[in-house]
């Protein structure tokens, strides 16, 4: 038994009828494009694909930016398998979800074809979504003008260069636009839209199954919470990468 049918099991029969009166009135199967690019964060990505990928009625396309289906790299090497091109994505998903990273994050940002893809999709999209500095390539496509959104912590200002008005939260929603903050916040944006698309207790049935309770053994996970000497260290040495976020251009 796979996961998504253990969850759906554990909702059992008395469930359904409340499940399908939470859960939007959306009739056929959700259609959910994940991009991939060559130095994305693997965390951003799999925490979300975890809760997406275990919705009823889904079909979860990895969509790689690379011109073939070879493995896409992560930013520490993990490998990612793609199901299908920019190309060959269907245009009009149910959502398109946006992972960050850094040098490859900035790269895809820069990118003709990335922010072609981003922008066509994200115009008919039922939810334009992203977590950590994906944001970056969301405001670079035009995606966030107007909205509030947020991304990493070190990233948060830039997003005003997009026309977004930066929100220090785990996860911010404005309308259909769906932002969450740094690599772990990825499993509550999951979580989130997991609600949203499959209702309270579906997300709940989630959350026990990935036995998610966090007790972080080290505190300083925000910049309120880190020791100074740690927050200040981290900004310095991620200086370069903000400089290099704050020169990105928003498609026109």
């Amino acid at each position: 038994m796979d996961r998504r049918s253990l969850i759906l099991s554990a909702l059992a029969l008395p469930l359904l009828p409340a499940l399908s009166r939470a859960a939007p009135a959306s009739p056929g199967t959700n259609d959910i494009g994940m991009l991939v690019y060559p130095g994305f964060t693997a965390l951003d990505f799999v925490g979300p694909h975890h809760f997406l990928g275990n919705l009823p009625a889904t079909n979860v396309h990895v969509v790689t930016t690379q011109h073939d289906l070879a493995p896409v790299s992560s930013d520490l090497g993990l490998m990612v398998q793609p199901t299908i091109t920019m190309d060959d994505c269907p245009l009009d998903l149910t959502v398109l979800f946006i992972p960050g990273g850094m040098g490859g994050t900035i790269a895809a940002a820069r990118d003709e074809r990335v922010l072609n893809f981003v922008s066509s999709r994200a115009s008919r999209a039922r939810y334009v979504t992203s977590v950590c500095t994906g944001s970056l390539i969301l405001g670079a496509a035009g995606a966030l003008q107007g909205k509030r959104a947020t991304s990493h912590w070190v990233t948060v200002p830039v997003l005003e260069r997009f026309g977004a008005t930066p929100v220090r939260e785990r996860v911010v929603r404005d309308g259909h636009v769906i932002t969450g903050a740094g690599v772990s916040a990825g499993i509550d944006f999951g979580i989130t839209l997991a609600e949203e698309l499959g209702g309270r207790q579906f997300a709940e049935a989630g959350v026990l199954v990935s036995e998610y309770a966090p007790e972080p053994p080290i505190v300083g996970g925000t910049l309120e919470a880190a020791r100074p000497e740690i927050a200040d260290l981290l900004q310095t040495n991620l200086a370069p990468f903000v400089a290099e976020a704050r020169k990105l251009e928003m498609r026109q």
